[in-house]
């Protein structure tokens, strides 16, 4: 098995943990709107919740459309009854929070709600820590140009030379989401060599700080920790390099880490 399928067969697992959590989603006559494999699911930006998106979404694809990182993709029919509904996998590509949301613009059904107009509002979930041992900042390890390729594999704008060389390369009259996603992985680029900080500080939300941070160990390292503003976005879990991170959907600070 390879590195990258048991990093994805990990998070799939889990996922899971927010059903046994007690977060349990029922629709009408006391259906379940969930996957086959019985987890909820990362959902795009202000998704109103399960039941009613479930009950919402016309399974249109407009904010797949829109979304100028790819971040969003329709379920297939392993995922039962919510075939064809919009997710997020993190581990292929996190949510990068564009402050215009286009997505919840896009939907034409209330599926994502258009009151929310604030990256810092959409609620998608909570980051988690689960395996704090593998994090390699713990022993000062530091970023490798190998981990930083595996983002490169996460966007659908490279040329053929760009995605076999793992670099950027310079042209005239590119598109907004080329933009975007460039300064995605310029910024990525700056960390090879340093000590990791990937998940704080590839963060996207504006006041990053107060959702992840790096915080000294008892051992002499570094590790992360969640904060309040969290709110489910992923790309802690896409840019980690040891799937330290995943997210718990629409779960939030209080109901995963407790009032304090």
């Amino acid at each position: 098995m390879s590195e990258e399928n048991g990093r994805r067969d990990f998070m799939k697992q889990i996922s899971a943990l927010g059903i046994l959590g007690g977060v349990v989603v029922t629709g009408i006559g006391g259906a379940t709107y969930l996957s086959a494999d019985n987890k909820l699911m990362l959902r795009p930006p202000a998704a109103v919740n399960e039941h009613d998106f479930m009950a919402l979404c016309i399974k249109c694809g407009q904010c797949l459309q829109v979304c100028p990182y790819d971040s969003i993709i329709l379920a297939d029919a392993d995922e039962g009854n919510a075939v064809g509904t919009p997710l997020i996998d993190p581990l292929r590509r996190g949510c990068y929070l564009c402050p215009l949301l286009p997505c919840v613009l896009a939907c034409p059904s209330g599926a994502l709600d258009h009151h929310v107009e604030d990256v810092k509002k959409v609620e998608m979930g909570i980051a988690i820590t689960p395996r704090m041992n593998a994090c390699i900042a713990l022993e000062n390890k530091t970023v490798t140009k190998e981990m930083i390729n595996r983002i490169y594999d996460n966007t659908i704008t490279l040329t053929a030379s760009e995605a076999q060389n793992y670099k950027l390369e310079d042209f005239p009259n590119k598109s907004d989401k080329r933009e975007l996603e460039e300064k995605v992985l310029q910024k990525l680029d700056t960390f090879e060599g340093k000590a990791c900080t990937l998940c704080a500080d590839m963060c996207p939300l504006p006041n990053a700080s107060e959702a992840i941070r790096m915080i000294a160990d008892e051992n002499g390292g570094n590790k992360p920790e969640i904060l309040e503003a969290c709110v489910g976005c992923g790309v802690c879990v896409e840019v980690c390099p040891t799937s330290v991170l995943a997210i718990k959907p629409r779960v939030s600070f209080n109901e995963h880490y407790g009032e304090g």
